[in-house]
């Protein structure tokens, strides 16, 4: 039942949603191309023994593996390096009717939270980006992570607030970097 013309039009609408959250999780986008071009495999090669009805976080979670597999073999490589620098630009800020300033608030905002997104830890970092840039549920991001809905409501909260604090520290560093000599 499960063949190849299947695989192609339940799990390949995936992909994009596998790369972005591979993205996120490596803070490399070659790695993440790597790592989900690994999970494509491996989706293939197990996909006839797949579980749940919901082959979004069926991917996402082989995705996810791939990215702990890879976040490990770079602990192992280089214990302390720091990861390369990451050339993700983020989508058009753009639209008709703001002008310089709004554009360049809209960067700013974006910068920072991109940056604040990127600083969290690993379990924090997995949750919100499943939750707020792929749009799953607590139930979906359960099983991707392997994690109870209780464990994901927490992550969550705690990555939010993570956030709020690094947000509101970039405003109060912003005025206080300004008067400074």
């Amino acid at each position: 039942m499960q063949d190849e013309s299947s695989f192609e039009s339940q799990v390949a609408p995936h992909f994009a949603a596998g790369y972005n959250f591979a993205r996120w999780m490596l803070r490399d986008p070659h790695a993440a191309e790597d790592a989900v071009h690994d999970a494509v495999l491996r989706a293939l090669r197990y996909y006839a023994g797949m579980h749940g009805d919901n082959p979004k976080a069926w991917f996402l979670a082989i995705t996810r593996r791939c990215c702990l597999d890879t976040l490990a073999h770079r602990r192992h490589q280089a214990r302390g390096s720091a990861p390369e620098d990451d050339p993700f630009e983020p989508d058009d800020l753009c639209s008709d009717d703001a002008g310089p300033e709004e554009l360049a608030m809209r960067q700013d905002r974006t910068t920072s939270l991109m940056a604040a997104i990127e600083s969290l830890p690993t379990v924090y970092r997995e949750v919100i980006v499943l939750r707020e840039l792929d749009e799953l549920s607590y139930k979906e991001i359960a099983q991707v992570a392997g994690i109870p809905i209780g464990t994901v409501m927490s992550r969550l909260a705690r990555a939010r607030l993570l956030l709020q604090r690094s947000t509101l520290l970039d405003e109060v560093r912003t005025p206080i970097a300004a008067v400074r000599p």
